[in-house]
């Protein structure tokens, strides 16, 4: 018995010790006057959840994989590396976001992270999460903090508009995910992973319709088109160091449960969706693209951006093969060190200027030239141009898919990594090019720009070194084949 609960223990430790985490930061706030100084301190919830998380990401490299709850739990290379990417994207926001301004951030800051936790935790159920019934809860676990902390800044005149939009989508999306699962249950009888093949097998048109079903409603959840129009506004009104995590760290747990459901669950009758697949991979670059094209606010020019950046992971998953799967996760991490960045820049410039858009930038580099090189950076990462992070990440994606033959895909992809370009050097020209209208440097604190040194270091070493980070990418997808 002893043995059990320590084996349970062992490899629950993540979500125990995140539980234990999120309490704490509860009661400490709860007990603790919010500490507002004249530098913008944050009360201790803040710092406890930085810490803890740093914690929690390093008790995962002491956990060996397992799997409990007759394997609806398991611990494998995939639940690993997402847990870990899920520990690393929250710590960053929390570190960009200590020294926000921003008066509910100083009074209800308790609140801020204690949802944030929460959604954490979903995030790493899910990514261990093998039955149907433990996925769907885990998602709504992640996805319902997320509509509280969209609309966070609720006297803003469009943060509760933006999320009473963002719960309408997800909660569509939920009822749609939910649906298919009816058709699959209905077909499999029992709710495990394993059990999917055996059920597609069988030609049943009902399971056909369930995991279509199933399909569109993780499209909501990762913004592929066409469901991706709740992400310019909830970008647009949310706060920006918790859009950088959500720009990320949900997306990435919507892959990981494609990935479960799509390739590990699935199996041989996988290569069924690769035409799917396809398509919304291609429609998702091409509208993620086009529409980033005219946008004036930088917090929608990533947002669209984001969007086109899920068609190139669609990309690597519509390879259908262990190099796709684990060049898309590769992409993820790059995604993360290059996205995340530039909301920390755009969140340092529209402190400074009060604004988010391209003319907040001119002569940027004049002014704050380190602010405006790592900006650079991470554009220049986005965009995939050598020899920086996102270059690796798109060349790998779409090597793969050369490998499955999806060679008009890869070819529309390299088109409209070219239009890309076009919409990120417009910011990259109001910064170097552009005079400036003020002479003032931009003020970055010591915390937000410690998170833009961390993403910026990050994106230019796996530019410079990928083979590492390829390699931990490549062991997580190999079990899945």
């Amino acid at each position: 018995m002893r043995g059990t609960a320590y084996e349970l223990l062992r490899l629950l430790l993540p979500e125990v010790t995140l539980v234990g985490l999120a309490i704490l930061v509860l009661v400490a706030g709860l007990i603790s006057r919010p500490s507002t100084g004249a530098q913008g301190q944050r009360p201790i919830a803040g710092w406890m959840t930085f810490v803890g998380l740093l914690a929690i990401f390093g008790l995962t490299f002491f956990i060996r994989e397992g799997s409990l709850f007759g394997a609806t739990f398991v611990l494998d290379g995939l639940a690993m590396f997402a847990k870990r990417l899920f520990l690393a994207a929250a710590a960053l926001s929390v570190l960009g976001s200590l020294t926000n301004p921003q008066y509910p951030f100083a009074r209800r800051a308790t609140e801020y992270h204690f949802a944030l936790l929460v959604s954490l935790l979903g995030m790493l159920v899910l990514a261990s999460a093998r039955e149907l019934i433990l996925l769907f809860v885990a998602f709504e676990l992640m996805s319902i903090p997320l509509f509280l902390l969209t609309g966070f800044l609720k006297k803003d005149a469009v943060a509760p508009e933006a999320a009473l939009k963002f719960f309408l989508v997800g909660t569509a999306s939920s009822a749609i995910i939910v649906y298919g699962l009816s058709f699959i249950y209905g077909v499999m009888g029992g709710t495990m992973v394993e059990s999917i093949p055996r059920a597609l097998a069988s030609g049943h048109p009902l399971m056909m319709l369930g995991m279509a079903l199933l399909l569109a409603g993780l499209g909501f959840k990762i913004a592929a088109f066409p469901f991706h129009m709740w992400a310019p506004d909830t970008y647009e009104a949310a706060s920006t160091p918790f859009v950088a995590w959500l720009s990320v760290a949900p997306k990435a747990a919507g892959f990981i449960a494609l990935i479960r459901l799509y390739i590990e669950g699935v199996g041989p009758e996988a290569l069924v969706w690769m035409p799917v697949v396809s398509v919304l991979a291609g429609m998702t670059i091409v509208t993620g693209n086009l529409m980033a094209i005219p946008q004036q606010n930088v917090k929608r020019l990533l947002a669209y951006s984001g969007v086109a950046h899920i068609g190139y992971m669609l990309v690597g998953f519509a390879a259908l093969s262990s190099s796709g799967v684990a060049m898309m996760l590769f992409y993820l991490v790059a995604y993360m060190f290059g996205n995340m960045g530039a909301f920390f820049v755009v969140e340092a410039v529209a402190r400074s200027e009060q604004s988010d858009g391209i003319d907040a930038y001119r002569g940027l580099a004049q002014r704050s030239p380190l602010l405006a090189l790592a900006m650079l950076i991470f554009l220049l990462s986005l965009g995939g141009i050598p020899f920086v992070a996102g270059f690796w990440a798109k060349l790998y994606v779409f090597l793969a898919a050369v490998e499955s033959g999806l060679y008009g895909l890869v070819f529309l992809g390299a088109v409209l990594t070219v239009v890309a370009l076009y919409y990120y050097l417009l910011v990259a020209r109001s910064m170097y090019i552009d005079a400036p209208t003020r002479r003032e440097s931009v003020p970055v604190p010591g915390l937000l720009g410690a998170a833009i040194a961390i993403c910026a270091l990050g994106v230019v070493g796996m530019g410079v070194y990928p083979g590492p980070w390829v390699d931990v990418a490549i062991r997580a997808a190999s079990s899945l084949f």
